[in-house]
């Protein structure tokens, strides 16, 4: 395939997801993903600009979603989203760890690999559903996306501590994240509120917050780390910024129209690209077993906990939080590399990481969406108040 003929039939992709998503009222994250695997295995592979804008679209989403939560909701229910969010990734980590470690076999680290592969959430894919129906904004909609970050602290922190060996380079990061995120909480203001630079046609907010996030994207590789939890602490600890006054909101808003314009749908058809179909059969059975054990052990994990603090919308919550993507690639793709796992491991991996991404949000929202989410659709697409 010649290689200036890939971005036109990514564009197409992309296009035609958002007419699938408009049609049958889908998240268009599950339908750039479906298409994304699709073309994949019709031969499309991607460009390096492809995987690195598709890392950076993690990271914006990422940043995004932690721009959503309320802080005063966070310190409120903190015990509640701590409670959903670490058994929301241990008993998954567990069961998947203890599985393929004794029943099917693998050794010790590439079990590991797959317990931590497969105890993710998204916050990627949950973000993006949560805005596209309006429940980013309303007491659910956050107390998901505080327990999803919890989970996936959790993850980050068992393949740093079960796998990763620091280096200088790894403080160097960390110091650089925790510098980024204190003089742009402190200072970020200044740059939004500036009367030369506020709704200008160059939009130099929206770029000042793209830069940031590439520093920590640079330093991130650099110390063999990743910036998806830095990002988030970054929007949520700017996101009293961006609720300082319409203004601010404004740049939020436009930030996110860029996004998800074209930033983002790489990110989602990437990981559809990810997944091979040939592979995932020769383990099809593998394939189902760990793809069941990831959603028991979630619904385990959270339904019960959900059904106590989160009554009006327990059974979304729960598949919500069985989703998974951008952490459970990452691990996938660490443990390939360093040779813990095999290419079949690996596929059938990524394959359950997909599946979970697409198969508990198509559930989600076409049958468990929450009461009066019909309004909040509305306000999603502005059409509030008409």
């Amino acid at each position: 395939m010649k290689a200036d003929s890939i971005p036109l039939l990514v564009g197409l992709l992309v296009f035609v997801s958002s007419l699938i998503s408009l049609s049958v009222s889908l998240s268009v994250a599950i339908i750039e993903i479906l298409l994304g695997a699709v073309a994949g295995n019709l031969g499309l592979r991607p460009e390096d600009w492809m995987l690195y804008l598709a890392g950076f679209g993690g990271i914006v989403l990422t940043f995004l979603a932690g721009t959503e939560i309320d802080t005063r909701l966070l310190k409120e229910k903190s015990k509640e989203s701590l409670l959903i969010g670490l058994c929301s990734f241990l008993l998954p980590f567990a069961g998947v760890a203890l599985y393929t470690r004794f029943v099917a076999g693998w050794p010790v680290k590439a079990a590991l690999i797959a317990g931590t592969a497969l105890s993710t959430t998204s916050l990627a894919v949950v973000y993006s559903v949560l805005v596209e129906t309006g429940l980013s904004r309303t007491e659910i909609g956050k107390m998901i996306m505080a327990s999803t970050f919890v989970t996936d602290m959790a993850t980050a922190l068992a393949l740093s501590v079960l796998f990763v060996k620091p280096t200088l380079y790894t403080f160097v990061f960390l110091s650089v994240s925790l510098n980024v995120i204190y003089f742009a909480d402190r200072f970020s203001h200044r740059i939004f509120t500036h009367p030369r630079w506020r709704n200008k046609v160059v939009e130099p907010e929206i770029k000042y917050i793209f830069l940031l996030l590439l520093v920590l994207m640079y330093f991130a590789n650099l110390g063999a780390g990743h910036a998806v939890l830095p990002a988030f602490l970054l929007g949520l600890l700017m996101s009293r910024h961006f609720a300082e006054s319409s203004e601010t909101k404004a740049v939020r808003n436009r930030l996110r129209t860029v996004a998800y314009a074209i930033i983002t749908p790489i990110f989602f058809i990437i990981g559809g690209l990810n997944v091979s179909f040939p592979l995932i059969a020769s383990a099809l059975g593998l394939f189902a077993i760990l793809f069941a054990i990831k959603l028991a052990a979630k619904f385990l994990g959270v339904y019960f906990l959900a059904k106590k603090y989160i009554p009006q919308g327990i059974m979304y919550t729960t598949l919500l939080m069985s989703t998974g993507l951008t952490f459970g690639t990452i691990a996938s793709v660490f443990g390939l590399r360093t040779g813990y796992i095999s290419q079949v491991q690996y596929s059938v991996l990524i394959g359950v990481v997909i599946a979970s991404a697409v198969i508990p949000t198509f559930i989600a929202q076409r049958w468990f969406l929450p009461v009066h989410s019909e309004d909040l659709v509305d306000v999603a697409n502005g059409n509030e108040g008409t």
